[in-house]
């Protein structure tokens, strides 16, 4: 239904658009419940749909499969990280745009629910291979936002790398490195503070790594 041009969205749309996003929240909370409870292979389907109130049926009107459930849950984060990024201050460097959003996405979205979560998905190989996929969105959401950020380039020479791709692609190889890290020896540090820790990290091997090359390069 249209109004002076513009798309005005029925009462019965408004409602069904309700009722379908309180259904798949209900179906992402009773398989995170039955996950943590019995393991993701020990779950089924039909015992989700249970959890959840809805029929099997219902289940695949969602989600295609088990993992694709998972894959809700973990592309939560890029949502925040998106809208994080999206209300830092206009001309703040990229690079700090990023990296102070991606510690409060972080800081606003650990629990110990959801570091069980993780946990899971790390001990799950079946999930587990899936990894690089969660990461794959993530990052090219992240280099979307950016784009829309970056300033317009000034030179007369096309760039042959998005910088904002480029940016997106680190800063998401750093959160999967740091992530790593901090499972594997860090978990009594916050993790918001640890990401600032290996943002610094990341800097820092990067200005190495471009000084090792200047130095090799430099005529004795």
């Amino acid at each position: 239904m249209y109004k002076n041009g513009m798309q005005i969205q029925r009462p019965t749309e408004g409602r069904r658009a309700r009722k379908r996003a309180e259904t798949r929240a209900r179906i992402l909370a009773a398989a995170r419940e039955l996950f943590l409870a019995q393991g993701f292979d020990a779950t089924t389907i039909d015992q989700i749909a249970e959890r959840a109130d809805i029929s099997k049926r219902s289940f695949f009107d969602y989600f295609p499969a088990k993992e694709d459930v998972v894959a809700a849950w973990q592309d939560a984060f890029g949502d925040l990280l998106v809208a994080k990024v999206a209300v830092r201050p206009q001309g703040e460097p990229l690079a700090r745009t990023v990296e102070a959003a991606m510690s409060e996405a972080i800081s606003e979205s650990v629990s110990p629910e959801g570091i069980e979560m993780d946990r899971l998905v790390r001990e799950t190989p079946s999930l587990r291979a899936r990894m690089h996929l969660k990461y794959a969105r993530m990052e090219a959401r992240l280099a979307e936002v950016l784009e829309k950020r970056a300033p317009m380039s000034s030179g007369s020479e096309a760039m042959l790398l998005s910088e904002p791709a480029l940016l997106a692609m680190l800063a998401v190889g750093v959160l999967r490195l740091g992530s790593e890290a901090w499972n594997a020896t860090a978990r009594h540090s916050r993790p918001d503070a640890y990401a600032h820790q290996v943002f610094d990290q990341a800097w820092l091997c990067l200005a190495k790594l471009t000084q090792a090359d200047e130095d090799q390069t430099t005529p004795q």
